[in-house]
């Protein structure tokens, strides 16, 4: 890991158990051996780290989208495998999950803006699987906005209380939130 990303991943568990508003530069260079000035030599800003980590937040959650649908024009197995994947990314990813949810109250503009901007085409790509199997015959909603909202909750719950070590497994999570997606959307064979 370079040294940015070490920076990044203690303002990442700073953020989380401390908050942003309370975590200083400081706090975040003593978390990785720096001083405080010399922490600027690596990053513009606690701001910016705040950005960096909503933003990458969101680039991987659209990648993986991406990925988990490129390999099929199935409607249901496409949104199964969006769903999984989504499922997947906050089971593994629970402080990007937890920071990204409640500071977003902390990002200044022009942040907000490309955070939000993110997070509507994130929902949009999962409106759009789910407007395609109602086209289809195969989904049954009477709002698909508010099935994709739905679909995203599952998925954001399981940053909540997930634990590698608990009694249920990623892949049995991830395999039954794509069963409650595709119940959700009124999915039929």
């Amino acid at each position: 890991m370079s040294r940015t990303d070490d920076i990044r991943a203690a303002a990442l568990e700073l953020f989380t158990g401390r908050g942003y508003e309370s975590t200083t530069m400081a706090d975040i260079g003593a978390a990785v051996g720096i001083r405080g000035p010399s922490l600027y030599k690596h990053v513009a800003s606690k701001q910016n780290l705040l950005a960096q980590i909503m933003t990458g937040t969101m680039q991987a959650l659209m990648d993986l989208h991406r990925t988990a649908i490129a390999t099929t024009t199935d409607p249901a197995e496409r949104l199964r495998r969006a769903t999984e994947a989504h499922v997947r990314y906050h089971a593994r990813h629970r402080l990007e999950a937890f920071v990204g949810n409640r500071e977003i109250r902390s990002l200044e503009e022009p942040h907000l803006s490309e955070v939000l901007a993110m997070r509507a085409q994130y929902e949009a790509g999962f409106r759009d699987l789910i407007n395609a199997g109602v086209a289809a015959g195969r989904f049954q909603v009477n709002s698909s906005r508010l099935a994709s909202y739905a679909v995203l909750d599952l998925g954001m719950g399981v940053a909540v209380w997930f634990r590698e070590d608990g009694e249920i497994t990623e892949d049995a999570v991830a395999w039954e939130y794509g069963e409650f997606a595709l119940r959700l959307v009124g999915a039929n064979d």
